[in-house]
């Protein structure tokens, strides 16, 4: 069997959070990631016969990657697992009994009287054919008050995907059983909503956590966590490094419970690193039903420091025949001195101001990738109206074998009645480039990009020249 290992296996550990008894004796816990996937650990109290018995599992996940399955118990061992996921419907019934006699009973709408025939059921393909008697006879699907009795359920149909495992156990008693597996179905995303207070320069930002569930089953009351990052999915190649995984994810466990015991537990809603993710618990346990989308909030600020900017950013040393509009920028810090320092997993912006009646107003919103503590962060809005950019490739030269100099010139146009500051951003050096000659001092953010903050009045331009030298 092809067993689905984990890069980093110890994304796949639960955090220190303990997992209180529900009153039924079973602990639920979730543990969702960004891609459509999820651990779950369900720990129940269970009662063992010496020997082999079966257990079942009624009430797992129907998108369960049964090749995950693990069930943990003291002096117990897996001898077989099988996932039956063929749930019981009129379809299937139909299907299952191809080759079988049924019984079609069928209602007079004049007066009432019921007639019962026996019939083989000779197919299903896109509609049921039956034999009945020496005729041959199409089951009516138009709601004609017809009805099929079968004698008994298939053993191999269920009323919902249930997990039966053999086991054999070492002695009898009541003892914990973890049962732990992976699901698809499970997801979750974040969303912001950032009011922008621009005379101000503050912000206020409000982050929802979207969780979605088509896994096919509801999880109640569940200890529920989630893992920002993007963690790497392969195929293990056998199961010896299956194997390596599980005993990964256990000394994980181990490890964040002894943590959590030294801090003496933890923080509702903290954020606590787990290998290079992060984890956001939910600050109480939750329902999550199936096919259900439920919004809670993780994140509320208030006052973070923030400003519009201006921005232009240009690949290559190019013309363009007509101006650029700039793109319009809401630019905070992700720092405690500004008001914020939390991670922030990826999700959309949505940025609103108020107008001068007070009533806030959407202006725009872009995405965020993952944002470490102390990053800035920058939501573009749009583009602005009356800010332009005009890029002129003066002149290229070759300056050796590999090397070029370019000499550029950008004209910035501002309209508005109050004066203003544009971010023009160069990219297309290589790390071997430099710069020869400028009319307003650049920065270099990174090995490739050159930038430069140029001022300009009010229904004025200004024009920012400069010549670099790159290659390699």
């Amino acid at each position: 069997m092809n067993r689905y290992g984990i890069g980093l296996a110890v994304a796949l550990a639960l955090s220190g959070q303990a997992l209180g008894a529900s009153t039924d004796g079973q602990r639920l816990a979730l543990t969702i990631y960004n891609r459509d996937l999820a651990l779950v650990q369900d720990v129940r109290s269970l009662d063992f016969t010496a020997g082999r018995s079966r257990l079942e599992f009624k009430d797992v996940s129907a998108s369960i990657r049964p090749e995950t399955v693990t069930l943990a118990a003291t002096g117990v061992d897996i001898v077989e697992q099988n996932f039956d996921f063929d749930l019981l419907t009129p379809e299937k019934m139909m299907e299952k009994a191809v080759g079988r006699q049924v019984q079609i009973v069928r209602t007079n709408p004049g007066n009432g009287t019921e007639v019962t025939e026996t019939a083989t059921v000779l197919s299903v393909n896109n509609g049921v054919v039956l034999k009945i008697g020496d005729r041959i006879e199409v089951l009516r699907a138009d709601g004609a008050p017809t009805r099929v009795i079968f004698d008994k359920v298939p053993e191999n149909l269920r009323a919902r995907p249930t997990l039966s495992i053999n086991v054999q156990s070492n002695a009898a008693g009541r003892r914990d059983a973890t049962l732990s597996y992976l699901t698809t179905g499970l997801s979750w995303k974040a969303d912001y909503v950032a009011m922008f207070d621009e005379p101000a320069n503050k912000l206020d930002m409000q982050g929802w956590v979207t969780l979605t569930n088509k896994s096919g089953t509801t999880f109640n009351d569940a200890v529920t966590q989630l893992i920002a990052g993007e963690i790497n999915i392969v195929r293990a190649a056998d199961d010896w490094q299956y194997q390596q995984y599980l005993q990964q994810q256990q000394y994980m466990q181990q490890q964040q419970r002894a943590l959590a015991a030294q801090r003496g537990g933890n923080e509702p809603g903290a954020r606590r690193p787990l290998a290079d993710y992060y984890v956001y618990p939910l600050p109480e346990r939750t329902t999550v039903a199936d096919n259900q989308t439920k919004q809670v909030g993780f994140i509320d600020a208030h006052g973070v420091a923030a400003r519009k900017v201006y921005e232009y950013y240009a690949d290559w040393f190019t013309t363009l025949n007509d101006p650029a509009h700039a793109a319009v920028v809401v630019r905070f810090a992700n720092s405690t001195r500004g008001g914020l320092g939390a991670q922030l997993p990826a999700g959309m912006v949505r940025v609103y101001v108020r107008d001068t009646d007070g009533k806030p107003r959407f202006v725009g919103e872009n995405r965020i990738e993952h944002v470490p503590q102390g990053s800035e962060i920058s939501v573009k809005t749009g583009e602005a109206f009356d800010v332009t950019v005009q890029p002129t490739l003066v002149k290229q030269d070759r300056a050796g074998f590999w090397r070029s100099r370019y000499s550029m010139e950008y004209l910035v146009r501002n309209a508005r009645s109050q004066a203003t500051t544009l971010e023009i951003r160069q990219g297309g050096l290589w790390r071997e480039g430099k710069v020869l000659e400028e009319s307003i001092k650049s920065t270099r953010p990174d090995a490739y990009t050159l930038q430069w903050s140029v001022p300009v009045a009010a229904n004025g331009e200004t024009k920012l020249t400069f010549t670099v030298e790159t290659g390699w």
